[in-house]
């Protein structure tokens, strides 16, 4: 790999790791929501999903901005940025994730944006409740399509002699 590109393998590596650590935070947290029927609990949840979401952005801001060489601006850039990620750069990338995980982080990606304009006490619990259950599998999606994203960057940098 060239430097460049083995930089960004080693930060979507440490990025992802500290995501599978909000994963487990959010999840850890719904449980003690559930258990206790303490609604302080859910501001944990909602602060981890809001923290999954952005550590997922900012590896799909890494891959435009080192790979694509180019990153969405504008007022919906965080929409355009995932539809981005789903999509082919010819002779350049192949997708970095399937139009299936695009739609599933998309309501990650709403939901952070109702963290940042609400007051906790109106989230809804049952939202909350739908994106916790299916955070696991989302996340195991991710992992798996960003590991064959990884796959392809060093098969570049093979065809490269490095």
């Amino acid at each position: 790999m060239t430097t460049e590109l083995h930089i960004l393998a080693a930060r979507i590596h440490s990025e992802m790791s500290d995501i599978a650590v909000v994963v487990d935070r959010a999840q850890v947290a719904w449980q003690r929501a559930e258990l206790g029927h303490d609604e302080l609990y859910l501001d944990s949840v909602a602060l981890n999903l809001h923290g999954f979401y952005s550590g997922v952005e900012r590896v799909f801001e890494l891959i435009a901005a080192r790979v694509d060489e180019f990153t969405p601006r504008g007022s919906d850039w965080h929409q355009e940025l995932l539809r981005q990620m789903s999509s082919e750069v010819p002779k350049i990338r192949p997708p970095v994730i399937s139009t299936e995980t695009m739609t599933q982080l998309d309501q990650y990606r709403a939901f952070r944006h109702v963290v940042r304009n609400v007051y906790t006490f109106v989230l809804d619990p049952v939202r909350i409740s739908l994106l916790v259950k299916d955070l696991t599998n989302t996340f195991g999606r991710l992992e798996e399509e960003l590991g064959q994203f990884l796959d392809f960057l060093q098969g570049c940098t093979r065809s490269m002699g490095m």
